[in-house]
């Protein structure tokens, strides 16, 4: 394909077509009206010998042709903003720019609030969309699609295109309503297994870091109730006898500390901090106002430390 012939607005129309998956949303985001962007997706079908989207009840839907493209079209995109970009002083007091953050569901009750608070000071234009993840694998994918420009969330491996940055981590205790029968006793392992347990577990195997550990001292709990979403725990144990353990910051940030008591595990479960991190892809390494947004991230994380 004669590259004379490309013309660049229709590999930024496909660039938005792919992160909106809506004509009409994609047009915004970079600034066309619909029947432009619709145009502009026939000259790309014409252009390419392909279909590129298809629609879905959920949406355009990319056929395997626009999927192959992707990467290698926003990576090229990316460079070439960024060679743009890269003198140009970014000021967030007059900023209309909207990024999109992925987050877990602990960063998301940990972090966003003082997040949203430090971005409405200083950069009162600028608007922030959150796009939710679970799994690890699924913030790379995020980056790597620039349907993020950065992720929060546990490490996902040692990728070289996606650089981290350490935010804070978050130590495992064992939680119980206030006026538990534990809270009277000496924490000990047997104890701790005398009663029935709670346990979050976002995969659904049924199994967490607890069990693996009590697996190794040829012990197991007894848990009565198993379920993936975290921030549910609290109101649960507070309600009952159920024993839970989970990371001390959730427990912070689940507006419930004064109706739980929080103890130390038992010097056998040996369970090490949770570590959360700041992910980005390297194509957004220069560019200045993605610098900044990344900076307020970590100033806001350093003050939980």
């Amino acid at each position: 394909m004669d590259l004379h012939g490309i013309d660049l607005n229709l590999l930024v129309a496909f660039d938005a077509l792919m992160c909106e998956r809506n004509v009409t949303r994609a047009g915004v985001r970079i600034g066309r009206t619909q029947p432009a962007m619709s145009a502009a997706l026939a000259r790309l079908r014409l252009l390419l010998k392909d279909d590129l989207f298809v629609r879905s009840a959920s949406g355009l839907q990319p056929t395997p042709r626009a999927l192959e493209l992707a990467a290698p079209l926003g990576e090229a995109l990316a460079s070439i903003q960024r060679t743009l970009d890269f003198t140009q002083a970014f000021d967030p007091a007059r900023s209309t720019v909207r990024f999109t953050l992925g987050l877990s569901e602990h960063p998301a009750f940990r972090l966003l609030p003082a997040l949203q608070e430090r971005l409405a000071r200083r950069a009162p234009g600028v608007t922030l969309r959150v796009k939710a993840f679970t799994a690890r694998e699924d913030a790379l994918a995020l980056l790597d699609a620039g349907e993020a420009d950065a992720a929060v969330g546990v490490p996902a491996g040692d990728t070289p295109r996606i650089p981290t940055m350490a935010l804070f981590e978050e130590a495992f205790v064992c939680v119980a309503r206030k006026k538990h029968p534990l809270t009277k006793r000496k924490m000990t392992l047997e104890a701790f297994l005398s009663y029935q347990h709670l346990l979050v577990s976002p995969e659904g195997d049924g199994v967490g870091l607890v069990d693996t550990s009590l697996a190794q001292l040829g012990r197991k709990r007894s848990i009565a109730l198993a379920l993936p979403q975290m921030y549910a725990v609290p109101g649960i144990v507070a309600r009952s006898d159920l024993l839970a353990t989970m990371m001390r910051g959730a427990v912070e940030a689940s507006g419930m500390r004064d109706q739980l008591a929080l103890m130390s595990l038992p010097k056998e479960i040996n369970l090490a901090p949770v570590p959360f991190v700041l992910h980005w892809h390297r194509r957004n390494d220069a560019h200045p106002a993605q610098r900044w947004l990344r900076e307020q991230i970590a100033l806001v994380a350093a003050t939980m430390a």
